[in-house]
């Protein structure tokens, strides 16, 4: 009787072990997902001459490409919000939202649209078949690029934290300063979300944005 209570104490605590262990893994491998940058694509020096977004003539232009499926994309919206509201007016807003050609109409037009939309001086644009984002060379959702009235490429890379999570970081801090004068260089930061798709992106899109 005293070996089999022993045998059960024995099961108990190697599996409570297992549990513990599994339980350590899986968080292990959460934050490791949550510090894994995108793919850093590298935006033209200048304003694309070819992009159908229109460069603002008086204050800075901001774009950001985005996945309208990516729920890693909501943090940055969120962070996007509070950058504009620091901002005061002066910068201008892009978020290409990507539209797969054969995909439904209106795919692309998902609560992080609606999000872009209220955002004061933001305007959320459809991205066929992610033309645009390819002409900024936005390889990852998230992917915030800033040019200065002169087309100059200031800022590129991402304005959150982690992936899929917002609070201060160092990309948003940049474009705010940037934006107000009180840093003249141009930045980096890296990206935080899911990869957009390359040329062929109607294949592509459906294996994203698992989280």
């Amino acid at each position: 009787m005293d070996n089999q209570e022993g045998l059960r104490a024995w099961i108990v605590a190697a599996s409570a072990t297992l549990w513990l262990a599994a339980i350590g893994v899986g968080f292990g491998m959460l934050w490791t997902y949550q510090n894994s940058s995108g793919a850093a694509g590298v935006p033209p020096s200048q304003w694309p001459a070819v992009s159908r977004v229109e460069m603002g003539a008086r204050r800075a232009t901001l774009v950001m490409a985005a996945h309208p499926h990516c729920p890693c994309t909501r943090a940055s919206i969120g962070e996007l919000a509070l950058l504009m509201a620091r901002c005061q007016g002066r910068v201008s807003a892009y978020v290409l939202f990507l539209k797969p050609r054969g995909f439904a109409e209106g795919w692309e037009k998902t609560d992080l649209w609606e999000s872009a939309a209220r955002i004061p001086g933001v305007t959320p644009v459809s991205d066929e078949d992610g033309i645009e984002a390819r002409r900024f060379n936005a390889t990852t959702s998230g992917a915030t690029m800033l040019y200065g009235v002169d087309g100059r490429l200031l800022f590129s890379g991402g304005i959150t934290p982690l992936r899929g999570h917002p609070g201060d970081n160092d990309g948003r801090s940049a474009v705010l300063a940037l934006v107000t004068g009180d840093m003249a260089a141009p930045a980096a930061a890296p990206v935080f979300g899911c990869p957009l798709p390359g040329e062929t992106v109607a294949s592509e899109t459906e294996k994203l944005c698992s989280k």
